[in-house]
């Protein structure tokens, strides 16, 4: 199953998602972390959801980057990957001058990967397309970027919730999902 949380920040969307990873019961768990640390602020951030996953046996596989090169040991496994747009900035600010397609296109062939050897993947991504900000063309290409990716894994996921101040809101649930 390929679930999709999404939701503003500080919305409780990573709590949700770690609780529908150990609702699966006893499984391997994997989580694929994509924030590098750049500053106090990400510190903090990757500190505190540490915190949230301690006594819950996620084996944690640091990834900024490059999803196609994961290897998971266990086929069964449950896969929480946090957070699409850490791994979508990652990837598109390398200084390299990627298109939004093809960046979408790299992310997008990275989760094939990951989901071609689990068997349950929930990714946590942001919802900031409704931000007010004067943003420059880069980081509008960013947001299409980002955009793209969304749109793909909520067409093909078997389900997408977003999450607004704690309260779950399914928009797509096929009947075999269990969120």
């Amino acid at each position: 199953m390929f679930w999709v949380v999404t939701g503003g920040s500080g919305s409780g969307k990573s709590a949700y998602a770690e609780q529908k990873i150990m609702e699966l019961g006893n499984r391997k768990r994997y989580y694929v972390a994509t924030m590098e640390c750049m500053d106090e602020e990400s510190k903090n951030r990757i500190k505190r959801h540490r915190n949230m996953r301690a006594g819950k046996q996620f084996e944690t596989l640091e990834c900024p980057r490059n999803l196609d090169k994961v290897v998971l040991k266990e086929k069964e496994s449950a896969v929480l990957l946090e957070c699409m747009s850490n791994l979508c900035a990652n990837e598109f600010f390398d200084g390299k001058g990627h298109t939004p397609a093809e960046t979408a296109d790299k992310i997008l062939h990275g989760l094939e990967n990951i989901l071609g050897q689990c068997g349950h993947l929930v990714v946590v991504t942001n919802e900031i397309f409704s931000d007010a900000a004067d943003l420059d063309e880069y980081s509008l290409k960013y947001l299409e970027c980002l955009g793209m990716i969304n749109s793909r894994m909520a067409k093909y996921a078997d389900g997408f919730i977003e999450v607004v101040y704690g309260i779950p809101i399914v928009h797509k649930k096929e009947k075999e999902c269990m969120l």
